[in-house]
């Protein structure tokens, strides 16, 4: 996707230097006021970048930890090589518990490495895995807009081509992924295509991922209105929103979804008001090995500073101002889980399918 007409990736390696092999990313945390690419030497770099949130979304976590494993194991004393793997693998799990894209790079890289012989045959196949990794979801990510972009062609069908007026939450754009994102693939694709389509852009409180997907849809040229985290129900009651479509962090194999927190009330405001919700995902944001989302998957608690204070730039700085008073505490879930029968559907790079065991297995059947 484009920024200022130029063509980027969130995430690329470096090996002009063969010596030290460099993981580029943006700096999400100067977004939407500066675009700033930072380099990422050591699998500690790469892990603090996770937890920190410097880099977000679940499919971008998944390939920054793939690429963090590849620096990791270049790190590995050979003497020491197993237990070395095992403080890297705990490390990189460590970041985000929540979601499973990191678990599965991570597993990946685990089963990858073993087809190695030598510590160098290792290691260059955890380079391949990682690349890989970044190039398939990009096409995956491109399946899921084409598939997405029949339901917004029906719905523009349907209001005899008059705008189409989507919600979504969170940031689920090409920057919490590698191109493309999960939940804005179809709605590039559609403006594209030349359809007429509008995207009322959640705020996202209490890191604010809408203005990063404010951001995504001004570069792109695609109309946006910014709302308030607590204003969806009111224009769902309107009937100014034609669908919802959000990303997902984990989904069972039942359909359950974890996403960002203030999810579920979106749902149940769509389900209340008859408007279809969408969830936007890659094959591997499924955990086929839990089927109760509510108690199978762990939510992540992040620090009450998030919430008490806000975070911006100022003057080509970040700066923070506390918003709440001195021993006011807060309490800050990451994610909500939005159960499946308030899904309309699944968008998967094989199709869109129901939110339910049957369907899933039947679009998945070797998992």
């Amino acid at each position: 996707m484009n920024i200022n007409g130029t063509a980027h990736r969130t995430i690329s390696l470096d090996e002009s230097d063969s010596e030290v092999p460099l993981v580029y990313t943006i700096d999400q945390r100067f977004l939407p006021h500066e675009l700033r690419r930072i380099a990422l030497k050591t699998s500690n770099d790469v892990a603090t970048a996770i937890e920190e949130m410097w880099l977000r979304g679940a499919p971008l976590i998944g390939a920054a930890a793939a690429l963090g494993f590849y620096l990791g194991l270049r790190e590995a004393d050979p003497a020491t090589w197993d237990r070395d793997i095992k403080k890297l693998t705990d490390k990189l799990l460590r970041t985000r518990p929540t979601a499973v894209n990191l678990h599965w790079a991570v597993a990946r890289q685990l089963t990858a490495i073993e087809k190695g012989v030598s510590y160098d045959e290792k290691i260059g196949i955890a380079r391949q895995t990682a690349l890989d990794i970044i190039e398939e979801d990009v096409a995956i990510c491109k399946q899921i807009g084409e598939h997405g972009l029949k339901i917004i062609e029906y719905i523009s069908n349907q209001k005899s081509k008059k705008i189409v007026n989507v919600l979504t939450h969170c940031n689920a754009g090409w920057l919490a992924c590698i191109d493309w994102g999960t939940a804005t693939a179809p709605i590039y694709l559609a403006h594209q295509k030349g359809i007429a389509i509008h995207v009322w852009v959640d705020e996202t409180r209490p890191r604010m991922q809408g203005s990063i997907t404010a951001y995504e849809l001004a570069q792109q040229g695609v109309p946006h209105t910014v709302i308030s985290d607590n204003t969806g129900g009111l224009l769902l009651q309107q009937g100014l929103v034609d669908l919802c479509i959000v990303g997902t962090d984990r989904t069972t194999r039942t359909g359950d979804v974890a996403n960002k927190i203030g999810t579920y009330l979106k749902a149940l405001a769509a389900h209340d008001n008859n408007v279809p919700f969408y969830v936007a995902l890659p094959s591997h944001t499924f955990d086929f090995s839990i089927s109760n989302g509510l108690t199978d998957i762990p939510i992540e608690t992040r620090s009450e500073q998030e919430v008490l204070e806000v975070q911006g730039v100022h003057a080509g700085e970040l700066k923070t101002v506390r918003l709440f008073p001195t021993g006011t505490r807060a309490l800050n879930y990451g994610f909500d889980i939005t159960p499946a029968r308030l899904i309309t559907g699944l968008i998967t790079e094989r199709g869109v399918c129901e939110a339910n065991e049957e369907a899933i297995k039947a679009m998945f059947p070797q998992a």
